[in-house]
């Protein structure tokens, strides 16, 4: 990947990883909060967050609370839509939307791997 094309990608997407040191439900919706505003005010648009699907392989409890807690966010004008890892693909309506606002995305290297262990945020303005 060409540097002008990472830099692209990295000021409009920015990741934040919640699994990192295991942390309780609250702890991790404490932490998604931060970085939506801290993106927020960077003027980022996109959020990966990587919440992971459990160590036990059948999904855990980080993963859907996260995801209503983006919802929510959605629901309060802090971001636009949500799309689950799982539908982060050329496949998929919301993914072919996602890719048409931000066509840099095409070169994330989770778009179209269907990874339950992530969800992207396009954050509101």
């Amino acid at each position: 990947m060409s540097c002008e094309l990472r830099h692209a990608i990295n000021s409009m997407m920015r990741s934040v990883n919640l699994e990192v040191a295991r942390p309780s439900v609250d702890e991790a919706r404490r932490r998604l909060l931060g970085a939506i505003d801290a993106a927020r005010r960077s003027r980022v648009r996109v959020l990966k967050v990587i919440h992971g699907w459990g160590s036990s392989g059948e999904g855990g409890a980080l993963g859907p609370a996260i995801r209503r807690s983006l919802r929510l966010r959605v629901k309060e004008g802090r971001a636009v839509a949500v799309v689950p890892g799982e539908r982060f693909s050329s496949d998929t309506a919301e993914g072919r939307e996602l890719l048409r606002r931000y066509p840099s995305l095409h070169s994330d290297r989770d778009f179209n791997r269907a990874n339950p262990g992530i969800t992207i945020v396009e954050l509101a303005p």
